[in-house]
């Protein structure tokens, strides 16, 4: 949709579920189960790609020249292009939700682990991923950085704020 009101439907090349979906580097990504990593340059047609995972991604953005995608089982996959995916190690085998850059060059990526408490990961380079303690078992579910400062919400009522 240009306006917000009127939609069109697309062709995909996959019957899978598409979970999330960025925009960077003049290409839309979007991102879901069995490791689904679909591009387009103009919206219309799609090009599936190869991913180094069958893992479902649940969460995929753009900043600082680098497509993060993250999902089930601690998955992290990196890539400048959105065509070539490296896997990184998070570290944990948390449900990895959601990821975001912020402008001070840190990268947060929210989760879960199976039972049930929460996770934050961060890193400068994407590649490192240092866990950080929350305190809550409430699952998070997203995670945005705004006006100098990052966002995490989840189950429960659950937020957190850093800058």
């Amino acid at each position: 949709s240009q306006d917000g009101v009127n939609w069109t439907s697309q062709n995909s090349p996959t019957t899978n579920i598409l979970l999330r979906v960025t925009y960077g580097k003049g290409k839309f990504v979007a991102v879901g189960s069995r490791g689904t990593i679909l591009t387009s340059r103009d919206t219309v047609t799609w090009t599936r790609q190869n991913s180094p995972t069958t893992n479902s991604l649940l969460g995929i953005t753009y900043g600082n020249g680098t497509f993060i995608a993250v999902g089930g089982l601690g998955t992290i996959l990196t890539s400048r292009d959105a065509v070539n995916w490296t896997m990184q190690n998070s570290g944990t085998r948390a449900h990895l939700d959601a990821v975001t850059y912020g402008e001070n060059g840190v990268w947060v990526v929210v989760g879960d682990q199976d039972d049930f408490s929460s996770v934050i990961l961060t890193s400068l380079d994407t590649i490192t991923w240092k866990r950080r303690e929350t305190g809550t078992r409430n699952r998070l579910r997203d995670v945005t950085y705004g006006n100098g400062i990052f966002v995490v919400v989840g189950e429960g009522g659950t937020i957190f704020t850093s800058p």
